[in-house]
Protein backbone atom coordinates (compact mmCIF):
# COMPACT_ATOMS: atom_id res chain seq x y z
CA UNK A 1 0.00 0.00 0.00
CA UNK A 2 2.96 2.13 0.73
CA UNK A 3 4.51 1.40 -2.74
CA UNK A 4 0.99 2.52 -4.26
CA UNK A 5 0.57 5.69 -2.46
CA UNK A 6 4.13 6.27 -3.03
CA UNK A 7 3.61 5.83 -6.87
CA UNK A 8 0.69 7.51 -6.80
CA UNK A 9 2.25 10.50 -5.33
CA UNK A 10 5.52 10.51 -8.33
CA UNK A 11 2.65 10.07 -10.78
CA UNK A 12 0.98 13.73 -9.64
CA UNK A 13 3.63 15.65 -8.97
CA UNK A 14 5.13 14.58 -12.57
CA UNK A 15 1.23 15.69 -13.92
CA UNK A 16 1.87 18.58 -12.76
CA UNK A 17 4.95 19.58 -13.70
CA UNK A 18 4.16 18.56 -17.50
CA UNK A 19 1.05 20.71 -17.63
CA UNK A 20 3.20 23.56 -16.34
CA UNK A 21 5.98 22.87 -19.07
CA UNK A 22 3.04 22.24 -21.69
CA UNK A 23 1.63 25.61 -20.67
CA UNK A 24 4.65 27.51 -21.05
CA UNK A 25 5.73 29.50 -24.36
CA UNK A 26 8.93 30.59 -23.40
CA UNK A 27 11.40 28.91 -21.70
CA UNK A 28 15.08 30.12 -21.01
CA UNK A 29 17.27 26.30 -21.04
CA UNK A 30 20.94 26.33 -19.02
CA UNK A 31 23.14 23.62 -18.82
CA UNK A 32 26.34 22.55 -17.68
CA UNK A 33 28.99 20.17 -18.32
CA UNK A 34 28.52 17.93 -15.16
CA UNK A 35 27.09 19.00 -11.46
CA UNK A 36 30.23 20.17 -10.66
CA UNK A 37 30.98 22.67 -13.16
CA UNK A 38 30.68 26.32 -12.58
CA UNK A 39 30.38 27.46 -16.22
CA UNK A 40 27.06 26.65 -18.05
CA UNK A 41 25.25 27.78 -21.50
CA UNK A 42 21.74 29.72 -21.63
CA UNK A 43 19.35 29.32 -24.74
CA UNK A 44 15.93 31.06 -25.11
CA UNK A 45 13.35 29.06 -26.76
CA UNK A 46 9.85 30.02 -28.01
CA UNK A 47 6.86 27.60 -28.56
CA UNK A 48 5.44 27.72 -32.22
CA UNK A 49 2.35 25.56 -32.23
CA UNK A 50 3.75 21.98 -30.16
CA UNK A 51 7.45 23.07 -30.72
CA UNK A 52 9.94 25.08 -28.75
CA UNK A 53 12.37 26.76 -31.24
CA UNK A 54 15.65 28.28 -30.33
CA UNK A 55 15.09 31.91 -29.88
CA UNK A 56 18.22 34.04 -31.06
CA UNK A 57 21.63 32.78 -29.98
CA UNK A 58 22.90 30.93 -26.57
CA UNK A 59 25.01 32.71 -24.17
CA UNK A 60 27.43 32.03 -21.49
CA UNK A 61 26.31 32.21 -17.61
CA UNK A 62 28.44 30.99 -14.76
CA UNK A 63 26.58 29.03 -11.97
CA UNK A 64 27.12 28.08 -8.42
CA UNK A 65 30.57 27.76 -6.80
CA UNK A 66 29.82 24.18 -6.23
CA UNK A 67 27.92 23.55 -9.23
CA UNK A 68 24.36 22.35 -9.40
CA UNK A 69 21.97 20.18 -6.74
CA UNK A 70 18.45 19.52 -7.39
CA UNK A 71 16.41 22.17 -5.91
CA UNK A 72 12.34 22.54 -5.10
CA UNK A 73 10.60 23.30 -8.48
CA UNK A 74 7.81 22.37 -10.61
CA UNK A 75 9.47 19.18 -11.31
CA UNK A 76 9.20 16.02 -8.59
CA UNK A 77 12.71 14.44 -7.87
CA UNK A 78 11.90 11.28 -6.54
CA UNK A 79 14.28 8.40 -7.47
CA UNK A 80 16.53 10.86 -9.76
CA UNK A 81 20.02 10.79 -8.95
CA UNK A 82 22.25 13.52 -7.57
CA UNK A 83 23.24 15.97 -5.15
CA UNK A 84 20.27 18.42 -3.54
CA UNK A 85 20.67 22.19 -2.77
CA UNK A 86 20.70 23.02 0.62
CA UNK A 87 21.16 26.72 2.22
CA UNK A 88 24.27 28.07 1.74
CA UNK A 89 25.94 25.12 -0.23
CA UNK A 90 27.14 27.18 -2.97
CA UNK A 91 24.88 25.13 -5.10
CA UNK A 92 23.04 26.67 -8.13
CA UNK A 93 19.39 24.40 -8.19
CA UNK A 94 18.57 22.43 -10.99
CA UNK A 95 15.23 21.50 -12.09
CA UNK A 96 12.59 23.67 -13.64
CA UNK A 97 11.42 26.96 -12.10
CA UNK A 98 8.73 29.40 -12.40
CA UNK A 99 10.10 33.39 -12.69
CA UNK A 100 9.53 35.88 -10.23
CA UNK A 101 9.55 39.80 -10.35
CA UNK A 102 12.71 41.51 -11.96
CA UNK A 103 14.24 44.03 -9.77
CA UNK A 104 17.19 46.82 -10.15
CA UNK A 105 18.88 49.94 -9.31
CA UNK A 106 16.90 52.32 -11.47
CA UNK A 107 13.28 52.96 -10.72
CA UNK A 108 12.17 51.82 -13.98
CA UNK A 109 13.04 48.73 -16.57
CA UNK A 110 12.12 48.12 -19.96
CA UNK A 111 10.78 44.77 -18.70
CA UNK A 112 6.88 43.25 -18.69
CA UNK A 113 8.21 41.46 -15.63
CA UNK A 114 6.75 42.73 -12.01
CA UNK A 115 9.69 45.00 -11.28
CA UNK A 116 11.07 46.10 -7.75
CA UNK A 117 12.75 49.36 -7.97
CA UNK A 118 15.64 48.46 -5.08
CA UNK A 119 16.55 50.65 -2.35
CA UNK A 120 18.89 50.57 0.26
CA UNK A 121 16.23 48.94 2.84
CA UNK A 122 15.64 45.68 0.70
CA UNK A 123 16.75 42.90 1.88
CA UNK A 124 16.72 38.81 1.10
CA UNK A 125 15.54 36.65 3.96
CA UNK A 126 18.16 33.79 3.96
CA UNK A 127 17.49 32.99 7.35
CA UNK A 128 15.68 30.11 7.75
CA UNK A 129 13.44 30.09 10.71
CA UNK A 130 11.80 33.62 9.69
CA UNK A 131 8.33 33.76 8.59
CA UNK A 132 10.20 35.74 5.25
CA UNK A 133 12.91 33.10 4.36
CA UNK A 134 13.06 33.35 0.97
CA UNK A 135 11.33 36.59 -0.07
CA UNK A 136 12.15 40.10 -0.65
CA UNK A 137 10.97 42.50 2.05
CA UNK A 138 11.18 45.92 3.05
CA UNK A 139 13.02 45.96 5.95
CA UNK A 140 11.92 49.62 7.19
CA UNK A 141 8.27 48.63 6.54
CA UNK A 142 7.82 45.03 8.10
CA UNK A 143 8.44 43.47 11.14
CA UNK A 144 11.67 42.06 11.75
CA UNK A 145 12.25 38.19 12.59
CA UNK A 146 15.30 37.43 10.71
CA UNK A 147 19.13 37.38 11.88
CA UNK A 148 20.43 36.94 8.17
CA UNK A 149 19.48 38.70 4.89
CA UNK A 150 21.18 40.28 1.49
CA UNK A 151 21.43 43.72 1.38
CA UNK A 152 20.00 43.97 -2.72
CA UNK A 153 21.42 47.16 -3.00
CA UNK A 154 25.06 46.92 -3.43
CA UNK A 155 27.98 48.79 -3.78
CA UNK A 156 28.85 46.51 -7.28
CA UNK A 157 27.11 46.06 -10.33
CA UNK A 158 25.88 42.02 -9.90
CA UNK A 159 22.35 43.37 -8.95
CA UNK A 160 21.78 46.56 -11.10
CA UNK A 161 19.31 44.05 -13.24
CA UNK A 162 18.38 40.68 -12.25
CA UNK A 163 15.28 38.23 -11.79
CA UNK A 164 13.42 36.43 -9.28
CA UNK A 165 14.12 32.32 -9.61
CA UNK A 166 11.35 30.71 -8.05
CA UNK A 167 12.99 27.78 -6.42
CA UNK A 168 12.00 26.69 -3.33
CA UNK A 169 8.91 28.84 -3.41
CA UNK A 170 6.84 28.73 -0.94
CA UNK A 171 9.92 28.10 1.29
CA UNK A 172 11.01 24.74 3.00
CA UNK A 173 13.33 25.42 5.79
CA UNK A 174 16.74 25.37 5.04
CA UNK A 175 16.13 24.37 1.27
CA UNK A 176 17.92 27.32 -0.49
CA UNK A 177 17.19 30.64 -0.60
CA UNK A 178 17.67 34.08 -2.54
CA UNK A 179 18.13 32.52 -5.97
CA UNK A 180 18.17 35.47 -8.84
CA UNK A 181 19.57 35.79 -12.50
CA UNK A 182 22.23 38.33 -12.01
CA UNK A 183 24.93 40.44 -13.66
CA UNK A 184 28.40 38.41 -13.29
CA UNK A 185 31.73 39.53 -11.90
CA UNK A 186 33.26 37.94 -14.50
CA UNK A 187 32.85 35.26 -17.15
CA UNK A 188 34.83 33.31 -14.92
CA UNK A 189 33.87 33.87 -11.20
CA UNK A 190 31.33 31.69 -9.79
CA UNK A 191 28.40 32.92 -7.60
CA UNK A 192 26.96 31.35 -4.11
CA UNK A 193 24.17 29.62 -5.75
CA UNK A 194 22.58 32.21 -8.59
CA UNK A 195 23.55 32.26 -12.72
CA UNK A 196 24.83 35.36 -13.72
CA UNK A 197 25.68 36.20 -17.24
CA UNK A 198 26.66 39.89 -18.85
CA UNK A 199 24.72 42.77 -18.58
CA UNK A 200 23.84 42.79 -22.18
CA UNK A 201 22.28 39.61 -21.76
CA UNK A 202 20.51 40.02 -18.17
CA UNK A 203 19.05 43.54 -20.54
CA UNK A 204 17.92 41.20 -23.34
CA UNK A 205 16.09 38.52 -20.96
CA UNK A 206 14.34 41.60 -19.07
CA UNK A 207 13.10 42.96 -22.40
CA UNK A 208 12.02 39.34 -24.24
CA UNK A 209 10.63 37.39 -21.17
CA UNK A 210 6.18 38.26 -20.74
CA UNK A 211 4.61 36.80 -17.81
CA UNK A 212 1.38 36.28 -20.58
CA UNK A 213 4.02 33.52 -22.05
CA UNK A 214 4.09 31.60 -18.62
CA UNK A 215 7.79 31.72 -18.78
CA UNK A 216 10.18 28.80 -17.19
CA UNK A 217 13.66 28.43 -16.43
CA UNK A 218 15.22 24.76 -17.21
CA UNK A 219 18.45 24.15 -14.99
CA UNK A 220 20.81 20.66 -15.80
CA UNK A 221 23.82 19.10 -16.39
CA UNK A 222 24.07 17.59 -19.75
CA UNK A 223 23.79 14.19 -18.71
CA UNK A 224 20.51 14.61 -16.94
CA UNK A 225 18.62 16.83 -19.51
CA UNK A 226 19.55 14.37 -21.89
CA UNK A 227 18.21 11.76 -19.31
CA UNK A 228 14.69 13.40 -18.84
CA UNK A 229 13.88 15.55 -21.94
CA UNK A 230 11.91 13.17 -23.36
CA UNK A 231 9.86 12.06 -19.82
CA UNK A 232 9.79 15.89 -19.16
CA UNK A 233 9.01 17.30 -23.09
CA UNK A 234 12.19 19.16 -23.29
CA UNK A 235 13.32 20.68 -26.17
CA UNK A 236 16.32 19.28 -28.15
CA UNK A 237 19.09 21.37 -27.57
Amino acid sequence: MNRLIACLLWLLSFATMAQGLDDSRQLIVVTSQDWDDTQGTAQRYERHGNRFEKFEAAFPVVLGKHGMGWGKGLNGIEGLQGPLKQEGDGKAPAGIFKLGTAFGYATTAETRLPYLALTPDIECVDDSPSKRYNQLVDGSTVSKDWNSAERMRRNDDLYRQGIFIEHNTPASPAAGSCIFFHIWRSPTTPTRGCTAMAPADIARLLSWLDPRQSPLLVQLPRAQYAQLRERWHLPAR
